[in-house]
């Protein structure tokens, strides 16, 4: 039975730059990166050596711990370097790009056919399993494992995202067979979370629809799962992001796994911001190339809560659906902290007036406005966290490592994510995502 869902407790930041509804092709990057760092937790084992030749899906290294779990090439090329970082950690593996992909063939199935075993096995040959995300703990998906449930989150509410209504647009086809695919990897639902108005999502057999409307956080999959089916200690949810339930969908209905998606380029940094269709790991440079404006911006792989810091020479990475650039924070106003500021946005009223125009759209850049400090008790993180939760009691049993307090305040129904909105409203300047990773990392290396 499906729920509808409205959340009330979280931020909608509004920005300047949001990406016009049109989509275009970036030039084909010289070099693409792929990035064990982008799958937290995965400790690579090379297959191939450098000078090596490949196609597109061809297998470049598999998960030491998970040795089923493969991860495959974007393009097809010449793998140029692998780049290492102390101790020998893989830091990255560079391919040089051939001008025209050739593709690994797999055969095309109808998901709809198969059984689970067989559905699972195209999904590891063909490496489209890191799609594959397990809750609790936020890492790639182990293979032998068998999920309560399956999330996947319609909604992209994020600052600046890519509209999901406008990125999934004639994909009905290869949405249908990857939701199909998903039905047979769980024993329980398949859970699908969407706008009040969308349109693109085709209905399939064994899929649970369900209607959110709200604020952000109302995107992420852990406010879908606590108010569907919240994870207890024990359970196992798999996540998948929506843009790739389409690749695997496409990988059933051609035999190949063509890693393309259309991201949003967004952001005030941006001459025109608009959307780009672009393969897995290209390089930022040709991503932006002629559309960055001049000055000193911040490029963004991701959204401005959640994303990584980029340079031009960086790659996009692997979960991520927009690249936002935004002014760099390093220009400060004289006693802005005493001051009125009426066009500055603060979730506080103190000096601002922000709260007077709700709709209002502002330019803001990195600047923290403070320094790191203690925490400090403001009751501030419960508005914007929508989870059944008590925040600042967790950050705090994680930073003692208390596993049993961390246990009873929730640790399990958390991913780094949740927690960019308290990050963002703390007067502290504490960094949240840090450590809640870090509290997870605990977990699974005391708990598994």
């Amino acid at each position: 039975m499906s729920k509808d869902i409205r959340i009330k407790k979280g931020l909608d930041l509004k920005l300047k730059g949001e990406a016009e509804k049109s989509v275009s092709d970036v030039a084909r990057s010289k070099v693409y990166a792929i990035k064990p760092s982008d799958f937290h937790g995965v400790t690579p084992k090379m297959v191939v050596k450098e000078g090596a030749s490949v196609k597109a899906g061809e297998v470049v290294f598999y998960s030491k711990n998970d040795e089923a779990v493969k991860f495959v090439s974007p393009v097809s090329g010449t793998i140029q370097e692998i780049k290492r970082g102390e101790k020998r950690v893989i830091l990255e593996i560079l391919i040089a790009a051939d001008s025209q992909d050739t593709f690994v063939e797999h055969s095309k199935k109808n998901p709809k056919d198969l059984s689970a075993q067989e559905v699972k096995e195209q999904l590891l040959a063909s490496g489209a399993w890191p799609f594959i995300v397990q809750r609790p703990y936020d890492v790639v998906a182990n293979s032998a494992d068998t999920p309560k449930a399956i999330f996947v989150s319609g909604i992209n509410s994020a600052p600046l995202e890519a509209d999901l209504e406008f990125t999934m647009a004639g994909k009905q086809e290869a949405l249908t067979a990857g939701l199909t695919a998903l039905t047979k990897l769980t024993s329980g639902k398949v859970h699908v979370t969407v706008g009040p108005n969308a349109t693109f999502l085709p209905s399939v057999d064994g899929v649970t629809v369900h209607k959110a409307q709200g604020v952000h956080p109302v995107g992420l999959v852990s406010t879908q799962i606590g108010k569907i089916d919240p994870i207890n200690k024990g359970e196992k949810v798999w996540v998948v992001q929506m843009e790739d339930v389409a690749i695997i969908g496409n990988l059933f209905l051609t035999g190949k796994l063509i890693q393309t998606k259309t991201i949003a380029l967004a952001g005030s940094g941006f001459e025109k911001p608009s959307y780009v269709n672009v393969t897995f790991g290209a390089q930022i440079a040709d991503v932006v190339a002629g559309n960055l404006k001049d000055g000193n911006y911040r490029i963004i792989s991701g959204d401005v809560l959640t994303g990584d810091q980029k340079s031009k020479e960086g790659f996009i990475g692997f979960y991520h659906n927009t690249m936002t650039v935004i002014p760099e924070g390093d220009d400060y106003d004289f006693f802005g902290w005493n001051l009125p500021r009426p066009n500055k946005f603060s979730v506080y009223r103190a000096n601002m007036f922000s709260f007077l125009t709700p709709n209002k759209k502002y330019d803001l850049n990195t600047n923290t406005n403070g320094e790191h400090r203690g925490f400090v008790l403001t009751g501030e993180y419960e508005k914007v966290c929508p989870l059944d939760i008590y925040p600042m009691q967790l950050l705090k049993s994680i930073l003692v490592k208390d596993i049993d307090q961390m246990e009873a305040l929730g640790i399990y129904e958390v991913a780094p994510e949740d927690f960019a909105l308290t990050e963002y409203v703390c007067v502290s300047k504490q960094d949240h995502q840090r450590i809640v990773r870090e509290g997870l990392d605990v977990m699974i290396k005391e708990v598994g």
